[in-house]
């Protein structure tokens, strides 16, 4: 079969691998879509994580059919359709430095569990869009890191992947009001075609003018704060934190979900005085199939965030899209 593999700093190839073998607890999966994510490209940059740095299989984001199942696994058949935890085993996490990659024709499932290892999703969904499932569970799990309320008003920072997801997130829990900001136009029209209330092009508008018309002046002690409860950044530049921190009413929620790879300064006193809480967000403990019956609810939604398909056999042109700045939102890889 094959199968995607880091080979040294900034080259992957296809290479032919052995077909596992399924044991009596394990269950095959012929993969049919995988996403590609930020963490690939960072991983191919270093040529792959330790110990495998030279020969590490990736691709995390997956979907495909069971095509066998071992003697000792329940409440999973053969022609399921199936979204994949790659974190089910701690010790062998798929995709991030694991013995595989879910980028290849097949992959095999250790110690298969419904609802903990993989889940199966309906006919209709399809392979592209159940490939979402795994970065999507990491914009639920920051929506719940944030605990939103219904007559909450938030702001998402960024309109990328992860963005759109938190507001999709925000929106199936009924929350009032969500503006998304960026400064990419495409990004924005995205935003609102998936159910975002407003949103703000931060490069044009004066963003913390526009904010406040939106949500309304904020109780604090500092003049020009908006009615904002909740502040997620899914963006990662210093900007975000500065913006936020700078019209953050008393007792806002700043969460932080994106990667920064430079400290940020915080201004305490601001902290301090106006009682702000700050909460990161990292992984999905717990939502990885929480998020799943979202996307099976609202699927037509979902598919807007992919910008892209490729078919593996692109896999070298699919890697440049991604990795072309303003070019690609959600890239997706395809196997037939």
């Amino acid at each position: 079969m094959r199968s995607a593999i880091i080979t040294a700093p900034e080259k992957t190839e296809i290479i032919d691998v052995p077909t596992p073998t399924v044991g009596p607890t394990d269950v095959l999966v012929k993969i049919r879509a995988c996403g590609i994510c930020g963490s690939d490209t960072l991983y191919i940059s270093i040529g792959g994580l330790p110990p495998r740095q030279g020969s590490m299989p990736i691709g995390h984001e997956p979907a495909g059919e069971v095509v066998e199942v071992g003697t000792d696994v329940r409440d999973i058949s053969v022609g399921d359709r199936v979204v994949i935890n790659p974190m089910a085993l701690a010790d062998d996490i798929i995709g991030n430095g694991g013995s595989a990659g879910a980028l290849a024709d097949y992959l095999l499932i250790k110690d298969a569990v419904r609802g903990r290892s993989l889940e199966v999703i309906p006919d209709h969904i399809p392979y592209e869009v159940a490939a979402l499932n795994e970065p999507m569970a990491v914009a639920f799990h920051a929506v719940n890191q944030v605990a939103p309320r219904h007559g909450d008003k938030v702001l998402v920072f960024g309109a990328g992947p992860i963005g759109l997801g938190i507001t999709l997130a925000l929106k199936s829990r009924g929350v009032e009001h969500v503006v998304v900001t960026d400064i990419l136009p495409s990004r924005l029209d995205k935003a609102l075609k998936i159910g975002a209330d407003a949103v703000i092009n931060s490069q044009d508008e004066d963003f913390a003018a526009r904010l406040i018309d939106l949500h309304g002046p904020g109780d604090s002690m500092w003049p020009d704060r908006a009615g904002t409860n909740i502040f997620l950044d899914a963006a990662g530049v210093p900007e975000v934190i500065d913006s936020a921190m700078g019209v953050a009413q008393r007792g806002a929620k700043l969460g932080v979900v994106a990667v920064h790879k430079e400290p940020v300064n915080v201004d305490m006193m601001n902290v301090m005085s106006n009682e702000l809480t700050i909460v990161g967000s990292m992984g999905y403990p717990s939502e990885i199939f929480e998020v799943t019956k979202d996307i099976v609810a609202n699927w037509e939604k979902y598919r807007l965030i992919i910008s892209h398909t490729f078919d593996f056999n692109d896999l070298e042109e699919a890697l440049r899209c991604v990795g072309t700045p303003g070019m690609a939102d959600k890239v997706v890889i395809t196997l037939s």
